[in-house]
């Protein structure tokens, strides 16, 4: 991953800005380099479980009795949409949560080498279930039919809800099923 470089006085956040290192590589390629990406989300996930939620931010089943959180408003969307959204999203009641970085299925946000996987643009990242990072090109997680139905629907409303009201979001919502 990579790490803040302080400013001159010490802080990590000056002024909205927050500088990183460099990470070396490239986007993922193949579906190895999937399988690859999978097993470092796989290790994050299990690392951060118990970790406390960011300040503001709402995790997906948070938000079956929440309107806001973050960058989400769920008053600015449809009922039909808020409707569907959280029938997607109670489908994961009661699973662990960890750190879940919240965008790594694309390809931008990863950077490969032969010998490491980094994980960069962490502004989406919260606390939630860790399926919701599973959902990368070509199954490259292994998750069963069922989990991948559940991950993929969950995944879908997220980012519709985080993005709405642009041409993104309302694609997005297109997938997650009506109730």
């Amino acid at each position: 991953m990579p790490v803040p470089i302080p400013t001159t006085d010490g802080r990590l956040f000056a002024d909205g800005l927050v500088v990183m290192t460099y990470l070396e590589g490239g986007p993922p390629e193949t579906q190895a380099d999937w399988r690859r990406v999978a097993g470092t989300l796989r290790e994050l996930h299990r690392l951060t479980q118990a970790w406390p939620q960011r300040p503001g931010w709402r995790s997906s089943t948070d938000l079956l009795h929440a309107e806001t959180g973050t960058k989400i408003d769920l008053g600015a969307m449809p009922p039909e949409s808020v409707a569907r959204c959280r029938a997607a999203w109670a489908r994961l009641t009661g699973r662990q949560t960890c750190v879940v970085h919240g965008n790594p299925n694309n390809p931008g946000n990863v950077r490969m080498t032969a010998s490491q996987v980094g994980l960069i643009d962490w502004d989406e990242s919260h606390i939630d279930v860790p399926d919701l990072d599973l959902v990368l090109p070509g199954n490259a997680a292994g998750l069963d039919d069922g989990a991948l139905d559940i991950a993929g629907q969950a995944s879908a409303a997220w980012e519709a809800a985080v993005c709405w009201d642009d041409e993104y979001a309302v694609r997005r919502l297109a997938e997650v099923r009506a109730v």
